[in-house]
């Protein structure tokens, strides 16, 4: 898993074109929505995006994009569960 989250930080900075971050700026359980990177509602509708074309993995509903989108943790989690292949 923790490859995993190593991948998901360079890949929310490269789909967020988060320019001033760097993958050390946020640790696996800092929250992603309203945390220390700035992530809001509406980057996570790319990310949610980014998920799907990249591991295959839907979350299509708010409710399980609160979860998910929880932490990285939580995401790393989620994608592993629901992975296709």
């Amino acid at each position: 898993m923790e490859e995993l989250i190593v991948e998901l930080k360079e890949k929310i900075i490269d789909a967020l074109d988060l320019i001033d971050i760097t993958p050390d700026d946020f640790k696996e359980d800092d929250r992603l929505v309203g945390g220390t990177i700035g992530i809001d509602s509406i980057d996570i509708l790319e990310l949610a995006m980014m998920i799907d074309r990249e591991y295959g993995v839907k979350i299509d509903n708010k409710e399980l994009g609160q979860k998910v989108f929880a932490t990285l943790i939580t995401l790393a989690e989620h994608i592993i569960k629901n992975r296709k292949g």
